[in-house]
This record gives structure tokens, sequence and C-alpha cells, in this order.
């Protein structure tokens, strides 16, 4: 089973074929992003999220009718880099323990939640050599499509660019006079994405980063 055929063979797929096999692992991937948030900020003092009932592995607490289903399916559409969000689990970052510190890790959470899905995607694809081929086939494909997208947000969410998740370690790690400036850039922060978006820009910036994370699974697991 070579990772990199079935990634190809899920590229081939007719557009609401990809869709199919795409829809549970995108949405599993960005529900578990949210919650890893929730969990991670509770465990550092900020009871915001627990209060509002949105440390949930349910995805309808968490799915935005825009980001997490109208965006991801235009983008799967046009090609390009997969685009998508849920709806913020809500994080007072003032009531942490120590807000500067531990920002770092409770934005780290995501992220690290979605490389922890590829990496048991990628286990999981292994037992697909035991199903019955019109089984298999679809499974492996969605192991794929799981293993793709978890690796796009972790990467996505990486970028140093606020309110990202790798803004928010940025801020978290810069001394305090640069932080406070960095951290206004919150702002524009979605302008500045979709416009990287749109003109492809996004692409070349995260492309790289998504090949080496697929090619590490790859070495491991296949």
């Amino acid at each position: 089973m070579d990772f990199f055929n079935l990634l190809s063979a899920l590229q081939s797929l007719t557009t609401v074929q990809r869709i199919a096999v795409t829809a549970i692992p995108m949405i599993l991937a960005i529900t578990v992003h949210e919650a890893a948030h929730g969990y991670a900020a509770r465990h550092f003092g900020d009871m915001t999220a627990h209060n509002l009932g949105r440390i949930s592995l349910n995805p309808i607490r968490h799915i935005d009718l825009v980001g997490t289903v109208i965006v991801p399916s235009i983008t799967m559409l046009v090609g390009g880099i997969f685009f998508g969000w849920a709806k913020p689990v809500p994080v007072n970052f003032m009531k942490l323990r120590h807000p500067k510190r531990d920002m770092l890790w409770v934005a780290a959470a995501g992220p690290g939640a979605n490389l922890a899905m590829a990496i048991l995607w990628a286990i999981a694809m292994q037992f697909a050599r035991f199903l019955p081929e019109y089984a298999a086939v679809p499974f492996a494909l969605m192991g794929v499509a799981g293993i793709l997208t978890n690796t796009i947000l972790m990467v996505l969410n990486l970028l140093p660019l606020p309110p990202l998740d790798g803004g928010r370690i940025a801020v978290s790690l810069l001394p305090n006079n640069l932080a406070i400036k960095y951290a206004q850039i919150e702002r524009y922060g979605f302008i500045i994405l979709i416009l990287l978006l749109i003109t492809h820009i996004l692409d070349k910036i995260m492309w790289p980063f998504v090949m080496l994370t697929l090619q590490s699974i790859s070495a491991v697991f296949f």
C-alpha cells in the first residue's frame, strides 16, 4: 500500500466522491482541534469554554456553516490548498494561571491534536488490508484524506499570523514589548489570510511543510 499512489487516487476522484470521502475526516479534524484548545485552557485555569459547554467532541457544537461546510467545498471545487475553520472555542487568556506562558500550550494544543489524528489515521489504514476489496479501497482513501486534512490544518494553524495558533505561539515567545505590537496584527489577520489564499501565495508557503510532513508519515507507516 503506497501512500502517494493513494493520495493521487484521492485527487483523481470526482468532486462529489472527494467530498464524500473527506467529509468525516474533515469534521473530526476541526472538531478535535477546537476541543483540544478547550481542554488545554481548562487544564491551565481558564474555565470559559467549559462553562459554555464548548469542551466537547460533538461536531454540532463546533461546526460553522460557512467555515466548515461552504468554504472547504469551494476550495475543493477550485483547487488549491484546503481551507476551512470551525467556531473558535472561547479562551480568556487572562484567566490562565500564567497568561503569556500558558498561551503557548493552549494554542499548540490544536495543531498537536491534528498531528496526533494524522498519525492515528495512518495506523488505522494498516487494517485496510484485512478488509474485503469493496471496503478496503474506500477506507484507505478516507485514511489518506484524514492524514492530508489534518496535516494541512496543522500547518495552516502554525503559520505565525495572529489570530492563528502560530501567531499566538509567537506572541507567547516574544519579549513583552514586541509581543504587544505583534498581537495588534490580529485585527488584520483574517484579511491577510484570505488575500494569501485567493492569490495562491498561501499554497506556496504551506505546501513544502505539508509535503515534508506527509513524506515523514509515509516513511514511518508505509
